[in-house]
């Protein structure tokens, strides 16, 4: 039955956070929101694979689309011992809730579930079509999770025109800071090839440390673009390197060094690539270099949907948000290939994957009502 009353949202991130679902599993989170939301008139259908729990649900069958995204599962805990509380017993403790999914993000999944039960419930007839995007992989591998959903949709022709991924962005305050777009991730793992022998003649050998050094300096100090309005310039990092036997009197035959580029929409993966290869064959190394890309950069710009939110966050809090690409990846990588407006949104995330995990309890009805007059805002007749 639906609860409509003021801590309808509370009660509902308790039930979700009691869950104990830990990256993969969903410990039946999904079920219980698809029974939330299955009176309101929602289709719904599971694309599970890979031991992943994924769900589409969608209400209406026009546009606009505006598509709520999250996920259920949720970081391990760490050792129990060092928890106040236990972090899967919701607990009420100096005004925040506390538990792990509290802010990322079980209380963003509870708001989207009772702000779309009353906006349905005062516009029936609303125009276009809501949808839910939800998976129980988003904080492992992410190989088997939104992914898959956004290929099945791709893959018949569904598209969105609106989506907000309700991770915790908000940074001091709810609503001081919304993501328009994040970074490309794309990471290598090269291997420079040297010869092996000791250290008191090394005209025999070939040290793959020395030849890389100059290298190494070289990608470190390029300035691989400017970014832009909304993207810091592009970075690269070396994350690791590794090389030689333990032994202090052996020149290592090998060096595997790890690196990571985070990258504006300015460039693109395969300018990256070009350019880093044009680099270690300048330095004329003996090399194998293997490339993952995470996840390309994606950008909202000011338009519909930020318009929207922001206006929403300023009429319930009174805050005027920023707008922001910074952090690491999300699924809106993913959910960018098929929408044209992509957003993330939700609680403040101090204290995301740590110990002690919890979320102001006066933050969660308005966190609901945020979600609610963006609805309004986009869909509302």
């Amino acid at each position: 039955m639906t609860d409509s009353s003021p801590n309808a949202t509370f009660a509902l991130a308790c039930e979700l956070i009691s869950r104990p679902s830990v990256t993969p599993e969903d410990s039946g989170c999904l079920d219980l929101i698809a029974a939330r939301l299955a009176p309101l008139g929602f289709r719904f259908e599971r694309i599970d694979t890979g031991g992943v729990c994924n769900l589409w649900a969608r209400r209406g069958d026009t546009g606009p689309v505006l598509c709520l995204a999250g996920h259920t599962d949720v970081v391990p805990t760490g050792p129990l011992e060092s928890w106040t509380s236990p972090p899967f017993a919701p607990t009420v403790r100096d005004g925040h809730l506390y538990g792990r999914g509290a802010a990322d993000m079980k209380t963003s999944l509870a708001a989207f579930v009772t702000a779309i039960e009353r906006f349905v419930a005062a516009h029936a007839d609303h125009q276009g079509s809501i949808a839910l995007l939800l998976t129980s992989d988003e904080e492992g591998v992410a190989s088997h999770g939104t992914v898959k959903v956004v290929e099945a949709l791709a893959g018949r022709g569904e598209t969105l025109d609106y989506c907000i991924v309700g991770e915790p962005t908000s940074v001091k305050t709810l609503g001081d800071m919304i993501k328009n777009g994040r970074r490309g991730s794309l990471s290598g793992t090269l291997r420079v090839k040297g010869v092996q022998g000791h250290v008191a003649y090394p005209q025999l050998a070939r040290n793959p440390i020395h030849e890389f050094a100059p290298a190494l300096a070289e990608l470190a100090a390029t300035r691989w673009d400017e970014g832009n309005e909304f993207f810091p310039p592009t970075t690269w990092q070396v994350s690791n390197i590794h090389a030689g036997t333990g032994a202090n009197n052996v020149i290592p035959g090998e060096c595997e060094v790890l690196f990571n580029f985070r990258f504006a929409s300015v460039s693109t993966a395969e300018e990256l690539k070009q350019r880093t290869h044009a680099v270690l064959d300048r330095h004329g190394l003996d090399y194998t270099l293997d490339w993952h890309l995470s996840g390309n950069p994606f950008l909202t710009g000011r338009g519909r949907l930020v318009e929207a939110i922001g206006g929403a966050i300023r009429e319930t809090v009174g805050v005027e948000t920023e707008l922001s690409t910074s952090g690491g990846t999300s699924d809106g990588r993913f959910i960018a290939d098929i929408c044209k407006e992509v957003v993330e949104f939700g609680p403040v995330n101090a204290t995301i994957h740590k110990l002690d995990e919890r979320v102001a309890i006066d933050a969660i009805e308005p966190l609901s009502l945020i979600y609610e007059r963006t609805l309004r805002a986009l869909l509302a007749r």
